[in-house]
């Protein structure tokens, strides 16, 4: 099999992994220092079930609420580090390492994700990426305004793979963010769109060349 690109780029969050498994694990090692310092017997539970719910950015604080806890500043400092430092119980998907196998040897290998630096360093380390990336770039590495959809990570990328922005491609999930950056470099963009996605129910935008459903999906596309 030979792929018309010089390197395929991956995002992590949603890409590589669901990161609803992130988000779960998270709330497990938050669990366990309620648990410990709180006497909270439940709160991963409750905080699951209000993520699946839908709630997002106040989980912590209602969770705490609901069990008449403490919802100090210094609290939700603490939980929110907990999480964000916490070894991830993730693993790569199925069609994640069987498709980082089969282009090992036919494409130059990276990854770009943003967000919080430590846990995203976190899940590269816990999903073993360096077995197959060459460069992984954290974006909040970059300095203030340089996350995505800022193009800045796509041209260090280039910068340390040697490779022209015509030879690559960015395989990522959100189409809010993810595809403007690259596309303004010339890159060719994939949207895989997992079921269980964080973002699965929003629609692509022009900034997408192909939209697939897993990686195992993603030679047809890159094939010359």
């Amino acid at each position: 099999m030979s792929l018309a690109v010089d390197a395929i780029v991956l995002d992590i969050d949603d890409t590589l992994y669901l990161e609803r498994d992130y988000v779960r694990s998270g709330f497990e090692a938050v669990s366990r220092w309620a648990q410990r310092e709180l006497g909270i017997d439940d709160f991963g539970a409750r905080a699951w079930a209000a993520f699946e719910a839908g709630a997002r950015n106040t989980i912590f604080d209602d969770v705490l609420t609901e069990c008449s806890a403490r919802a100090d500043d210094a609290v939700i400092t603490e939980l929110v580090a907990r999480y964000r430092t916490h070894v991830p119980s993730i693993t790569l998907a199925t069609d994640a390492r069987h498709g980082l196998d089969r282009w090992y040897d036919k494409a130059a290998l990276a990854a770009i994700t943003d967000g919080h630096l430590s846990s995203q360093q976190a899940k590269a380390k816990a999903l073993g990426l360096d077995a197959w990336t060459s460069t992984v770039v954290f974006t909040a590495s970059l300095g203030p305004g340089k996350g995505k959809p800022d193009p800045t990570a796509f041209g260090v990328v280039q910068d340390a793979l040697g490779v022209d922005g015509k030879g690559c491609v960015y395989v990522a999930d959100n189409p809010a963010k993810d595809f403007q950056g690259p596309r303004s470099l010339g890159w060719r963009t994939v949207r895989v769109r997992r079921r269980l996605g964080l973002h699965a129910e929003v629609a692509s935008g022009d900034d997408v060349d192909h939209e697939i459903t897993n990686l195992d999906q993603l030679d047809a596309v890159l094939k010359a």
